[in-house]
């Protein structure tokens, strides 16, 4: 081989080892979005399948990477069991809730010893503690040259699907969904991250009827309470309205100033991740407008999610899940003061905010209050 020869050969060899790296960077960042539309035509195809199963008469067998899977995310006090129970009647879907899989940083240690029924955190956040678990991926054979992180979130979504489909393929139904509040603003992010193929439904309520509710649940469902706190409850129930009347704040402390930041940081980041990271993926609902028009709202999300949407089977997902159902009886505004479904209706605040707990909800969250449309504008 001549020196010239040589060293075009050698140019060669750089030049593809410099395709080689670009191809590589490349594969990387497309990676997700293939994985996602390969995962949505998979979806597509496991439902003609069990649509031609059903019409001979056979079996329909489910398989976990042909299943469509969805989220409802919302702030807690939102309306996410409302739509959860909506979903769920549908023929085709099945919804449940709170598998509280995302939310890496949440913890709720107290949950250990007030209710056995409720995990202590968030699946992702279990699994990172597990310590054992991430120093055997870092140092196994078969994955110890990879990034750690992504292989936490790979089993992650790997045992979703194995709770989520395992649970599907005990009805016959086809679409399998979970109601997931926004335990921490990154829930988006790790959804995207960990789930990319699923869709994404987001429920927006006016933030100070979510303080409100928030504060009637912790009432009724939370831990014990404080000598004040249950004097201002006995106040409450014995005449409602009366605590406004009195000009006194239905709020303890700087309870209203937390909650109000919550609902602003966890729905404003999702409002914004959502369309960014997932796409077409992601749809908003708000708690209003299924109010006012629950069954055009309905039939919207069901044809997001790919299910049947006649104006029958509409009607029966509203139907099933109306507040009177709910609430074994009473009609909307018809409060009970003791239930989880209080009272089913918007702009209840007015009713119990007083002139200081508009401007320190304002304070925290009067930017997303206007750009959500619930305000014109930011002053008290």
């Amino acid at each position: 081989m001549t020196p010239g020869s040589s060293k075009a050969l050698e140019t060669l060899r750089w030049a593809k080892s410099s395709l080689d790296t670009a191809a590589s960077s490349l594969q990387s960042r497309v990676s997700k979005q293939a994985r996602r539309r390969i995962a949505l035509k998979d979806a597509e195809i496991a439902a003609l399948r069990s649509e031609l199963a059903r019409t001979r008469g056979e079996e329909v067998q489910m398989v976990v990477g042909d299943t469509p899977v969805f989220f409802v995310v919302g702030q807690q006090k939102s309306g996410t069991t409302w739509l959860m129970r909506m979903f769920d009647s549908h023929p085709e879907i099945l919804c449940k809730g709170e598998g509280r899989f995302f939310g890496k940083s949440w913890r709720q240690e107290s949950v250990k010893q007030t209710d056995a029924k409720r995990p202590p955190s968030s699946l992702y956040s279990a699994i990172l503690d597990a310590e054992y678990l991430r120093l055997w991926i870092e140092r196994s054979v078969w994955s110890r040259n990879d990034a750690a992180d992504e292989h936490v979130d790979n089993i992650l979504s790997i045992v979703i699907g194995y709770l989520l489909i395992g649970e599907l393929s005990k009805t016959g139904k086809r679409l399998v969904g979970d109601k997931s509040p926004l335990l921490t603003p990154d829930t988006i992010k790790e959804i995207s991250s960990v789930y990319p193929e699923a869709r994404v439904i987001h429920i927006i309520r006016d933030g100070r009827d979510v303080a409100v509710s928030a504060v009637h649940h912790s009432w009724n469902f939370g831990k014990r309470q404080s000598v004040r706190i249950s004097a201002k409850r006995e106040a409450h129930h014995e005449n409602a309205g009366g605590l406004r009347k009195t000009r006194e704040s239905l709020f303890t402390g700087n309870s209203l100033r937390r909650m109000a930041a919550e609902w602003d940081a966890r729905v404003s980041r999702t409002t914004e991740d959502g369309p960014a990271l997932l796409g077409d993926n992601y749809t908003e609902v708000r708690y209003e407008d299924l109010l006012e028009k629950p069954e055009e709202e309905m039939a919207r999300l069901l044809g997001f999610l790919g299910a049947e949407t006649g104006e029958e089977t509409v009607r029966h997902c509203v139907n099933s899940a109306s507040f009177e159902k709910l609430s074994k009886g009473r009609r909307r505004n018809e409060e009970d003061t003791t239930s989880f479904f209080r009272k089913g209706v918007a702009g209840d605040w007015k009713n119990v905010f007083t002139a200081r707990d508009k401007r320190i909800f304002k304070e925290e969250a009067g930017g997303l209050l206007v750009r959500l449309g619930y305000e014109e504008n930011n002053q008290w």
